[in-house]
Order: structure tokens, then C-alpha cells, then sequence
């Protein structure tokens, strides 16, 4: 290496020196503990400052509560809630020591150590809250009275500071057994019940004074998640671990020596008592209310927000009509039933909705004879099958997706099927023989009078022609939920399960010409320091004008001349569905004008609402089929809440005739059969004597013909009987008998 070679080598060297020399100097340690120390002083300095600055305030709103009041769509008063009922305070010592004790081990251990804060989980909670993750546990004791009793709910970072600051003099100014006394008096437990005195009666029917270790450690379990927790309408999931939170309690006890080990292996978990409806929730107003609750909680407003009081909820309600659904049902159902001396009678439950067909609006709702004797929502609940009102969503799918008969006619209102009682379906890979009402024979029959009779084997071979996965689809569409909902043939008779509220949707949105109508009930729901406007529901097109026209002209064929023609009156244009599930559990009437969609349906309940009973001989009329009670209930309160009639009609467009192939077949059915000129009127009396009907179950058997006309396929016995449905659905089981019915 030559001299200048070694010169620039030495150069070098030196700027990287005098380089790493100045970053040395920059950051010495004496400089980082320097910096260190100045930020940590800072920010004592800040928050001296701003627990200096930050005073003890007054109680909040929320620990002072107020009633919230729910009022009809033209602004009167339907009910007012949360007055006077659900606090009362009690002082520590009328609380069980070993109560006491279960809240402290489920929330905070070291409470009575402690200065009132936890520092860690206060700084988690503010990086939750900063870095946008919402609310994020791991307050003491005193900071959630603070935040009950002192502040508000609202996750953010202000909040949590003031949180902060005030707890530490809350701890400095009251004592352990005051903060505490204040904790279990303003925390919410659930069911309207804020202390835990109104949670002790809501819960388990006794006073403070008087719960067990085993109901305090489920109440001091419920603070976690007071609506998830509650084990009446908790989840399975919900129930497993709120279970394990009251054994993770007991545990916590143990270890702080407030129980001993042999105290709690003797304990067992205490299920808690169904809810009672608050006063003044009588009537339908409870169900009201309910349903507006369940959708203030699909909005946001949660069960704690809205219990802290002060909101006024508007409904969708129309008062004068829902006035007239109440008095159809008296006049049409109740004043016939003997509820205390027939034994049928006594398990009758009535469930309507009523939805404006362009809105979307609930216009009227009945939930049950009275909210305080029947606790359950018949408009809302989902556990019977909606039968043969599903039928016409059978024909939308056909009618949607262009399908054809087995020889490649195109489905419409004149399209010729067979209707042979326990015709085998054709061309599915699970056989089914359904057998219509009374076993009636139709032979060759159109779809338009199919539909008229509610025949079983036109829409079983129908929904097979469609595809099941094809009219479910449609069905999901339309509003129906997926809740039991199999893709087999059966399921062209309602064998799913859905409510009042879900058919009123599906069927609202054929009225609207294929519109989707989603029913809500909440107007708005304002508060002093809030107002939330209910989301406006999609209206996308869910089937075309043409398909949803073409249904609605099938349907008010079933209203002029078929098994819905109590709903018939020149008062209105009307077109409407029966249906009647298996064992006449459940009779249903889906119908609409161009101004209003209702549904009502009748339910045989038995055993406090655990089982599904029969609503044969309800007031003493024999076979309650949907072309009976219900029909007549919603004749009744459509005439009233139209005014007495309206002369709007129905404006279709595009219906779809179909083809008129040439007629099948005839099956070996006797000669004095009916053929489609010789169809039954509704004025048939059905048979109430149960019929052997065919099973459905997959076979590889199945004859694939195009002949409409095939002999039974052999069932087997592989597949696991489902439940079916009587209007005119056969019991699927095998050797299963089921009235029939429209």
C-alpha cells in the first residue's frame, strides 16, 4: 500500500471515530437518565395537576335514575318504565359477610388493600380505548363505583383519567365498607335490576338479607356480563361460562380464606327464577315493548344504557290499529274459548304482526293473551313451522328461476300437474310421497287451483322441479330465517321453523312487488344526551315485479275460491295463504292487501310452553285449520284497520300464465275422484281421523321417469324420521299418521 493510500485509510478512520465520538457524547448515560427522569417528572407534574384539578363531582344521571317512556307512533303514551322500581338501597350490613366477600373475590382481590386504582389495568384500558379496541376490563372495586355512581359509561381516554384521579380520593375520603356498600348498590345486574336488593328479587325472589353464598357468587358473577350471564336467555355458551365464573369466585374465596374447602364443596350452583314482567306491562303493551327492546339492542342501545332511564322511545305502532288486532282476537278467538273448563282451550296461544307493506313499519303486533300470564312473544317466537303459507314461496322460486316441469314446461299459474295423493316425487334423490288433506285425490290439476286447495303433491314434486337449495335460497331471500331449514322435498310443506314477524317480511315483500320489506317497530329513541335514528332497511329487489306478481294473483285465487275464503269480503282486494302444521299444532293465514301484510297465527301449547300439543277441538269447533280461526281473526282486523275497507287494488304486472302441457298421466286413483273441473270447494269438511302417510327418505330406488305417474319407491330406514307438517303434510316418520288439514 503506497503513502497516500495509507493517508486515506488514516482520514477515513478518523471521521468514523469523530463520528461514533458524537453519538457516544449525544447519548451518555447520564443523558438517557437525564431524559428519563425529566418525562417521568413531567408527567407527576401533569397528573398533580390534574388531581388537583379534577374535583369529587355530584352523582350522575345514571346513579339517579330516571323512567323511560314508550309512546305509539302519533306520540301518546304507551308505557313508562324504570320509575321507582328498580333500585332500593340497602345498607353493608343487612348484606351476608360471605356475600360481601364473593364480590370482592370475583371482581378485586386486593380491595381491601389496595389504594383505590390499579395502575396497570388502568393503562391497559387506556391503550384499549386510544388504539380503538372499545372497552377493556381491569378496574378495581372503587373505580367502578366511581365510574357508576360518579361519571358515565363512555370509553374514553377523558373519562378514564377522571376515573383515575377521583377514585384515588374516594379511597383516601370513604371507607372500604362505604366504597363497597355503594359498589353493590349501583352496579347493574340485568332484568331492570340496578342494586342488589332489586337484583336479589329478580333474581331468586328474596331479599339482600337473605341470599347464600352460592346466589352471591352468581350475582357478583353477573356484574361481568349482565345480559350474556342471565341463565333464562343466556346461550349454552353463555350459560358454560357463567358457570365457571361462579366457581372461579368460590375458588377466589378459598384463597383468601373466606370460605373453607369442605364449605365449598357442599355448595351448588342455584339456578335462578324465570323474569316477572315489570308492572304496568300488562296486555299487549309488555310485548310492545319487548320487541322494541330487542331491536333498541340491534341499534346499539344496550340493555345498561337504556335502563339508566331518560329515553323516550317512539314505536311504529299504530294505536287505532293495533286497538283493532286486539279486538279481532277477543271478538274472533277469546270469546269462544272456555280457558278454565276445556283443557284444549287452555293451550290456545294467538300471535299476529301486522306490517305496512312499502315502510316496513310494525303497525300492530299481538304477543299472547296477556304479557304478565304468557311471558312468551307469540308474534316473535320461532319454534313452530309456518306450513303451508310457504308454499307460495315455492312458486316464487319456480317462477324466479324459470324452472320446468319433469317434461320441460315452464311453471306458471296454468301449468297442469298431477295431484294424486302419495304421488312419489319424481326426479329427487329422496323419495317422498305426500299425502293432501283427507287424502283427496286431484288428478291432473293447474298450479292456479293447486294452490287454491293447498295441494301437498303439486308443490312436494314442485319444490323438487325448483331444486330444495334453489327455494331455500329464494325463501332466505324473502325474509325467512335459516333456522331448521332442510333442502329435501318435505320442505315444500313449512317443515322449517319461523314467526309471525319472519312471514309478515316474506310476505310483505311479494305485496311490495318483490321489493324486500324488512318489519321493524322502533320510530326513534332520543335521550337528553343522545339520539339514535334507527338504520333504514335495505330495499333491494329481492325477486322480480314479474315472480312477486305472478304469486300474489295465485293468491288471491286462494282468498276468491279456495281454503282461505273467510278472509273474503268485497271491503278489499285480498290475497292471502292457509296453512296448518302436522298433528294441527300450529294454524297459520298469511295474507295482504295493497295496503297492509298480516299474519296470524294460532299455537297449541302445552306443558308451560315445553311442548307442542294439538289445537284440535278449540272451542269446540273440531279440526283450528288456518282457513278457521285465523283466517277470520285477520278478515276481522283488516276491515277495521282499513277503515272499513279500501278500494285500492292490487296493480300486477307481467304474471306469468305458464304452459299448458298436455295432462299427465291418470293415476290409479278410484273413478269418483275429483279431476280439475271436479274440485273440492272449501267448504269440505276434513277428516279428523288420522291417516297412515308415507315417509320421506333417500333411496338410490327412486324411479328417474319423466311420467308423472310412478309407483311408491321402497323407503328406507336409514334416515332419521323429521317432523312434518299436516296442511295437508303427511307425518315423515315411518308408519306416521297426521291430520290433514288447509
Amino acid at each position: 500500500m503506497g503513502r497516500a493510500d495509507a493517508r486515506r485509510a488514516q482520514a477515513q478512520e478518523s471521521r468514523r471515530a469523530a463520528k461514533s465520538g458524537g453519538i457516544r457524547r449525544l447519548f451518555t448515560w447520564k443523558k438517557l437518565l437525564g431524559t428519563f427522569f425529566g418525562i417521568v417528572l413531567l408527567g407527576m407534574g401533569a397528573f398533580g395537576a390534574l388531581y388537583l384539578y379534577v374535583d369529587v363531582p355530584a352523582a350522575n344521571a345514571m346513579a339517579e335514575r330516571q323512567s323511560n317512556v314508550y309512546k305509539y307512533s302519533d306520540g301518546t303514551v304507551l308505557a313508562r318504565t324504570g320509575k321507582g322500581v328498580n333500585r332500593q338501597i340497602v345498607d353493608l350490613d343487612e348484606v351476608p359477610k360471605k356475600v360481601q366477600h364473593a364480590f370482592v373475590a370475583a371482581e378485586n382481590k386486593t380491595f381491601y388493600k389496595d389504594q383505590g386504582v390499579d395502575l396497570k389495568g388502568t393503562t391497559r384500558a387506556l391503550l384499549s380505548t386510544v388504539s380503538g379496541k372499545g372497552k377493556q376490563g381491569g378496574s378495581t372495586i372503587t373505580q367502578q363505583y366511581v365510574k357508576n355512581y360518579y361519571l358515565t359509561q363512555d370509553p374514553t381516554v377523558s373519562r378514564k383519567l377522571k376515573e383515575l384521579v377521583i377514585s384515588l380520593k374516594i379511597d383516601q375520603q370513604k371507607s372500604k365498607d362505604e366504597i363497597l356498600a355503594g359498589y353493590i348498590n349501583t352496579a347493574y345486574y340485568g332484568r331492570g335490576a340496578s342494586g342488589i336488593q332489586a337484583a336479589a328479587q329478580a333474581y331468586y325472589g328474596v331479599d339482600a338479607k337473605d341470599l347464600d353464598v352460592s346466589q352471591g357468587a352468581y350475582l357478583a358473577s353477573l356484574l361481568q356480563a349482565p345480559s350474556q350471564y342471565d341463565w333464562n336467555s343466556a346461550t349454552p355458551t353463555g350459560k358454560k361460562l357463567v358457570k365457571e365464573r361462579w366457581a372461579y369466585t368460590l375458588r377466589n374465596m378459598v384463597e383468601m380464606d373466606w370460605l373453607t374447602e369442605s364449605e365449598k364443596a357442599k355448595l351448588k350452583f342455584d339456578v335462578p327464577q324465570k323474569p316477572k314482567p315489570a308492572a304496568g306491562m300488562e296486555g299487549q303493551t309488555g310485548y310492545l315493548v319487548e320487541a322494541a327492546n330487542k331491536e333498541l339492542e340491534k341499534q346499539g342501545v344496550t340493555e345498561e344504557d337504556r335502563e339508566a332511564g331518560g329515553w323516550t322511545f317512539t314505536l311504529t305502532v299504530d294505536k287505532k290499529r293495533q286497538q283493532e288486532l286486539e279486538k279481532a282476537v277477543d271478538d274472533q278467538l277469546e270469546s269462544k274459548l272456555d280457558r278454565e273448563g276445556s283443557k284444549v282451550d287452555a293451550t290456545v296461544q294467538a300471535g299476529a304482526t301486522s306490517v305496512d307493506p312499502k315502510t316496513g313499519k310494525v303497525v300492530a303486533l299481538y304477543g299472547g293473551e296477556d304479557y304478565i300470564k304468557h311471558y312468551i312473544s307469540n308474534a316473535t317466537r320461532q319454534d313452530y313451522q309456518p306450513a303451508s303459507t310457504f308454499k307460495p314461496l315455492v312458486l316464487a322460486s319456480a317462477l324466479e328461476n324459470e324452472s320446468t316441469t319433469q317434461d320441460g314446461s315452464l311453471i306458471g299459474l296454468n301449468t297442469v300437474y298431477d295431484g294424486t295423493s302419495k304421488r312419489p316425487v319424481v326426479g329427487s334423490d329422496t323419495p317422498f310421497s305426500p299425502q293432501n288433506e283427507d287424502d283427496r285425490s286431484y288428478g291432473p290439476i293447474s298450479v292456479q287451483r293447486a294452490m287454491n286447495s293447498s295441494v301437498n303433491s303439486v308443490f312436494a314434486q314442485m319444490i323438487v322441479d325448483v331444486t330444495p337449495s334453489a327455494a331455500k335460497q329464494t325463501a332466505l331471500d324473502l325474509g325467512v330465517p335459516d333456522k331448521n331449514f332442510p333442502e329435501r322435498p318435505a320442505v315444500s310443506l313449512g317443515t322449517m321453523n319461523a314467526s309471525t314477524w319472519d312471514m309478515a317480511g316474506a310476505y310483505a315483500t311479494l305485496d311490495n312487488h318483490g321489493r324486500k320489506v324488512t318489519p321493524h317497530i322502533l320510530q326513534s329513541a332520543e335521550h337528553r344526551d343522545r339520539t339514535v335514528k334507527p338504520e333504514k332497511p335495505k330495499r333491494e329487489q329481492a325477486i322480480s315485479r314479474a315472480s312477486a306478481d305472478t304469486v300474489t294473483k295465485a293468491l288471491t285465487g286462494v282468498v276468491d275460491a279456495g281454503s282461505g275464503s273467510a278472509a273474503n269480503t268485497s271491503a278489499y282486494d285480498a290475497a292471502g295463504k292457509t296453512g296448518t302444521s302436522e298433528d294441527n299444532k300450529s294454524a297459520w293465514f298469511a295474507g295482504y292487501t295493497p295496503e297492509l301484510t298480516t299474519v296470524v297465527a294460532l299455537f297449541g301449547e302445552g306443558d308451560g310452553g315445553r311442548k307442542q300439543v294439538s289445537l284440535t277441538g278449540t272451542a269446540n269447533s273440531g279440526r283450528a285449520n288456518g282457513g278457521g280461526f285465523p283466517a277470520r281473526i285477520w278478515a276481522d282486523y283488516t276491515l277495521g284497520a282499513l277503515g272499513g275497507g279500501s278500494g285500492k287494488t292490487f296493480d300486477l304486472q307481467d304474471v306469468e300464465r305458464g304452459e299448458v302441457p298436455a295432462p299427465p298421466t291418470p293415476s290409479d286413483t278410484p273413478s269418483e275422484e275429483p279431476t280439475e273441473t271436479e274440485e273440492p270447494t272449501p267448504s269440505d269438511t276434513p277428516s279428523e281421523t288420522p291417516s297412515e302417510t308415507p315417509s320421506e327418505s333417500p333411496s338410490s330406488s327412486a324411479p328417474p321417469t319423466d311420467s308423472p305417474t310412478v309407483t311408491t319407491p321402497p323407503t328406507s330406514p336409514e334416515l332419521p324420521p323429521q317432523p312434518g307438517e299436516d296442511d295437508g303434510q303427511p307425518g315423515e316418520r315411518p308408519g306416521g299418521n297426521g291430520l290433514l288439514g288447509q
